[in-house]
């Protein structure tokens, strides 16, 4: 049924972050590690200003988190982890692979986050789709922990982080040695889920260390598709479940299109310059294909560029994302993001695009979700006036908006 100017949206943000404080992860810790905890914690300093004071109770306080998101017009969300899991060196997105002698402390901390996450969850399950954490050091111990999280709750699926390329302990995501890891994923049920930001190298100590990061991070967050598509991933599991989320969506179109050359080249002519192909290096399906038939992306904060590569990729595979509660998102100005950026699109589509895909993905609810939508979604009309002039004094209204120590 199409929308009415006075219907509201539902939107679920595909993309936001939640963890604990080390307090309460110590209760989710098994008690063989707590003396090891204990010391850890003892010297471990934050270097992080959006997980210090008050503004860090976002990422677990009910009250505080579903106020700020219902004043945003969210009324559902997919959770990555946030925070620092017990043992881990920094925020657990960015951390390294843990080396062999760190992987059993770093196991066990993010084991402690999936069962905090699960308990987190299903306090408002009908809101929230967690997403459990996953090590690549040791193929057995990760299927393991995506039975677990299949089985408590988190359908959100997994999450891994791409393989750095000076990380020489763990196999590349191409290696065959995760052929089970992604039939269990795909028997199971289990989406995949990569998020920007991760598989850089090390750059060391030096000036220039954080603009190669902010040069060529978009690049290192594209590898854990690119290695999956053309290692035959997708082709010997049609059914495995890929999400790429907080990277845009702009890249695919051309990316998409030059591996759909070069795919028809090598099975044609079985080369490309000097070098030379055989059978093993064809694929059966075009890049598209198998996009079209594995691959959804999570877009946070999408630009004018990412919103028009919908079009190209497909508007079913599409989801926003506020990154709520990082500063770079778009909490609290959400529907004047929205009004900016889709004031001009039907109304039934961007019911896909805000809620109804990341629905079907991840299992939300839309009638569950409905009397939540009615009292604090944006209407039809009101997404449907375009931004004219910026929130007065947005800078300043955002700091204030923000508790502090």
């Amino acid at each position: 049924m199409p929308l009415s100017s006075t219907d509201h949206y539902t939107i679920i943000s595909a993309d936001c972050h939640a963890g604990a404080s080390h307090e309460t992860y110590r209760e989710y810790l098994e008690a063989r590690y707590l003396d090891d905890f204990d010391a850890w914690r003892g010297k471990y300093r934050n270097p992080f200003s959006d997980l210090r004071g008050t503004r860090r109770t976002r990422n677990w306080d009910d009250e505080l988190r579903n106020a700020q998101l219902e004043a945003d017009g969210i009324v559902g969300e997919v959770v990555f982890p946030n925070t620092v899991p017990p043992f881990f060196p920094s925020f657990v997105l960015f951390a390294r692979p843990p080396k062999p002698d760190e992987y059993e402390h770093r196991l066990a901390g993010i084991r402690a986050h999936n069962r905090w996450l699960s308990d987190w969850c299903a306090r408002f399950p009908e809101r929230r789709a967690g997403i459990g954490q996953i090590f690549l050091n040791d193929v057995d111990d990760a299927i393991e922990d995506v039975a677990w999280i299949a089985g408590n709750g988190l359908r959100g699926g997994v999450l891994i982080s791409a393989v750095p390329p000076d990380v020489d302990y763990v196999r590349p995501l191409y290696d065959p040695v995760y052929e089970r890891l992604w039939s269990v994923c795909e028997d199971l049920g289990v989406k995949v889920n990569s998020h920007g930001g991760t598989g850089l190298p090390n750059y060391g100590e030096y000036a220039v260390a954080d603009l190669l990061y902010i040069t060529e991070v978009s690049f290192y967050s594209q590898r854990p598709f690119v290695q999956l598509l053309l290692s035959g991933v997708f082709e010997r599991h049609p059914h495995l479940q890929f999400v790429m989320t907080e990277m845009g969506c702009a890249w695919l179109p051309p990316m998409l299109e030059r591996f759909d050359q070069l795919i028809k080249k090598i099975n044609t002519t079985g080369s490309t310059g000097e070098l030379r192909y055989t059978d093993e290096h064809k694929l059966p399906q075009l890049a598209s294909d198998y996009f079209r038939q594995n691959c959804w992306v999570g877009v946070s904060q999408p630009g004018p560029e990412d919103a028009r590569a919908r079009n190209v990729i497909g508007i079913d595979r599409f989801m926003w994302g506020s990154d709520y509660p990082h500063d770079e998102g778009t909490w609290p100005f959400t529907r004047e993001h929205l009004r900016q950026l889709f004031h001009d699109t039907d109304p039934n589509e961007l019911q896909l695009l805000l809620a109804g895909n990341a629905a079907r993905l991840y299992d939300f609810s839309l009638e569950h979700l409905a009397p939540l939508a009615a009292e604090f979604g944006p209407t039809v009309a009101e997404l449907q006036q375009p931004l004219v002039a910026l929130p007065e004094d947005a800078n300043e209204a955002l700091l204030k908006s923000v508790p502090r120590a």
